[in-house]
């Protein structure tokens, strides 16, 4: 399981620099960066220590580092963690991990289950207010604050290759319905309402195998591309799958909750520095599918590193100086 710690701070001399460069961006926002709601004021305060800590797929790798430049440009000396599932940092947070980019029905219904048991009912809906009124109680025990989700909502959708999808016609996960299915996806899909749970029972799919290759991971492509994989799991925003041959089945059933980009921070490194609200929520106003769509692209198809992808888009914003 991969697990990278990063540690970075850029000083006040090169962020000066950086901050006379207004490079290539995405749509969406107002320039959101305020003394008052906690944006930068260009300064090199030291605000202290801040641990990030995310999964590796190319999304959650991208919003983290969003959300590393807005803290680092802020002051703090932020630490990132990336590791391959949510469990393991939930693990360490709150306590040892400070924020989390996060999904309002991904870390919902994790502590729901952690609560509960793996066979809890699910307490989200498709509605991001109602599932985060929900589970309020669950975060409140854990210590957590989830703030204003943005309207950038990002879904587990599954995948077939184009040339299955053609020869027999299938354009929906119900069509798979009664059909022996080998499931390449992430390692924590088992057992998810969202993934292998939903699958089988709402759709009747029968999941014969599950391999944790990942999610809209390269070995995830390839096994549906070989034959070794019949379904893949990906998320709705995923921008490689037309030219690699995949095409993603509609959830006509509609087994995905709201999954808007919420932050999700320690309620008490919150109250002592809740100036943090602010940086992370005027960043998550400046995303929407379209926009967020377009920088995973970046970061997927043409390779750029999400740091540089992440930092164009935030100067082009004026979320940094």
């Amino acid at each position: 399981m991969k697990h990278t710690t990063r540690t970075h701070r850029r000083r006040g001399a090169a962020a000066a620099a950086v901050a006379s460069l207004l490079l290539l961006g995405a749509c969406a926002g107002d320039d959101l960066a305020s003394d008052d709601d906690g944006g930068s004021d260009g300064s090199d305060q030291d605000r202290g220590a801040v641990t990030l800590a995310s999964q590796n797929f190319p999304e959650a790798t991208l919003v983290t580092a969003m959300y590393e430049e807005v803290l680092d440009d802020a002051g703090y000396d932020v630490t990132t963690r990336l590791v391959g599932t949510r469990a393991v940092y939930m693990a360490e947070f709150p306590g040892d991990v400070d924020i989390v980019p996060e999904y309002v029905a991904g870390i919902s219904d994790h502590l729901n289950t952690t609560a509960n048991g793996a066979d809890a009912e699910p307490i989200t809906t498709n509605d991001p207010t109602e599932s985060i009124e929900a589970a309020t109680p669950l975060l409140e025990d854990a210590g957590i604050t989830l703030l204003t989700p943005s309207d950038a909502t990002s879904q587990n959708a599954y995948f077939i290759t184009a040339e299955r999808a053609e020869a027999d016609g299938i354009t929906a996960l119900s069509d798979l319905e009664g059909e022996p299915t080998v499931l390449a996806a992430a390692p924590d899909c088992e057992g998810r309402d969202d993934c292998e749970k939903g699958l089988r029972e709402t759709y009747g799919i029968d999941v014969t195998k599950l391999l944790p290759l990942g999610y809209g991971s390269p070995e995830t492509y390839k096994a549906v591309l070989d034959g070794e994989a019949d379904l893949g799991q990906t998320g709705t925003l995923d921008g490689t799958l037309e030219e690699q041959g995949l095409v993603l089945l509609e959830d006509d059933r509609g087994i995905q909750p709201a999954q808007n980009l919420v932050p999700a921070v320690s309620t008490e490194f919150l109250e002592a520095n809740p100036d943090v609200q602010g940086l992370l929520e005027d960043l998550m106003a400046a995303l929407d599918n379209d926009t967020l769509a377009g920088l995973i692209q970046e970061v997927s198809v043409d390779r750029a590193k999400p740091e540089d992808v992440a930092e164009r888009f935030l100067e082009e914003e004026g979320l940094v100086s």
